[in-house]
């Protein structure tokens, strides 16, 4: 009997190679990705920026014998959102997406009045309209900017609202008040624009507390 060296057909050998061929290609993707995730890293962080709001509550000489209900603002889509929004002197806006308000700028607003109001020791109370449903005086509003505004050389915190008091007994809005300032952030950052619209928050909030008081004043309660 002849010994015979054994050879395998040679379609059999084509895909073999073939086969080999892919392998190769896939371990080279799979590689490829691997160094492309390592070089990037870990994935960037979203940051969120609240805003201060007074710890103390004082009590007022003048102070008015009423509550107050705070209602959340209307406001465009945009600010129900937590994404801090910017813009420039034009329609055009954006958002930020690693960086972000705590608190939606509608709920925000909500809570500067209500905490703001309440320290300043001038009503009785100061509640959200879901914590107290029932009270006379309703302080509601629309927000119609609360971003950072961009230029070549400065970036301010532009606030823009109007707010109302509307007196439940007798269906009317009794008191407004319409509020725009671009405060001035010291340097072109997110967290000087954070602290530029804080500062502007708190000084509308203070106008809104004197405006308040000087219409209770003029009309005292029946």
């Amino acid at each position: 009997m002849n010994d015979s060296v054994f050879r395998l057909p040679q379609e059999t050998c084509v895909v073999r190679g073939r086969m080999l061929s892919n392998l190769a290609g896939i371990t080279a993707v799979c590689l490829g990705l691997a160094l492309l995730l390592a070089a990037c890293g870990a994935p960037r962080p979203i940051k969120y920026y609240a805003l201060s709001y007074p710890s103390q509550n004082s009590v007022a000489s003048d102070a008015v014998n009423t509550s107050l209900m705070v209602r959340t603002f209307e406001a465009s889509p945009l600010y129900m959102d937590d994404k801090i929004v910017y813009g420039f002197d034009s329609p055009e806006m954006g958002t930020y997406e690693f960086s972000r308000w705590a608190n939606s700028p509608v709920e925000v607003m909500q809570n500067a009045l209500v905490r703001g109001l309440r320290s300043t020791g001038r009503f009785q109370a100061v509640y959200t309209v879901r914590s107290d449903p029932n009270g006379r005086f309703i302080l509601g509003g629309h927000l119609y900017d609360f971003k950072e505004v961009d230029s070549p050389s400065s970036v301010v915190a532009r606030l823009d609202y109007i707010v109302y008091l509307r007196d439940r007994k007798t269906g009317k809005t009794v008191w407004n008040y319409s509020y725009r300032h671009d405060e001035p952030a010291t340097e072109k950052s997110i967290i000087a624009f954070v602290q530029a619209m804080d500062k502007n928050v708190q000084k509308s909030v203070q106008d809104i507390d004197n405006g308040l008081a000087q219409y209770f004043h003029a009309n005292p309660i029946q």
